[in-house]
């Protein structure tokens, strides 16, 4: 069993799918429109076969709540694993990205930051040093 689709809600699509893919640097994977329902998937540019990110629209009650409950409560709706959180975060906050974390190790071997992603969200990045 593998990991093909994960998601974040987001308040806009167009806006979502803009800086997911010229800010962040994934890659658009799909966008089908049936009816009023959008499927908008992003990947990354090292994986384009690998597992996909739902650029969900949060029209859904119950979506809304929860994407405002946990982003007024600071917890990331998901993590990104980069090489060097440090020089990401520079390369973002470059372009405009707010954080509200700095790049800080949390655990031997692990530093963390995290930015909003101007659609609803708080994402984390994460570099996992090996020994």
């Amino acid at each position: 069993m593998k990991i093909i689709y994960t998601r974040v809600f987001v308040n806009n699509q167009d806006k979502a799918l803009e800086f997911y893919t010229e800010t962040l640097g994934f890659v658009k994977k799909s966008d089908i429109t049936a009816g009023e329902y959008r499927w908008l998937t992003v990947v990354s540019p090292d994986d384009q076969n690998g597992t996909e990110l739902i650029l969900e629209l949060n029209n859904n009650p119950a979506a809304k709540t929860y994407q405002t409950a946990i982003f007024e409560q600071e917890i990331p709706a998901t993590n990104f694993g980069v090489s060097d959180v440090r020089a990401e975060h520079e390369r973002l906050k470059k372009l405009g990205v707010r954080f509200t974390m700095e790049p800080t190790a949390v655990v031997e071997h692990v530093t963390i930051a995290v930015f909003d992603d101007t659609c609803g969200n708080l994402i984390q990045i994460q570099q996992t040093a090996h020994k």
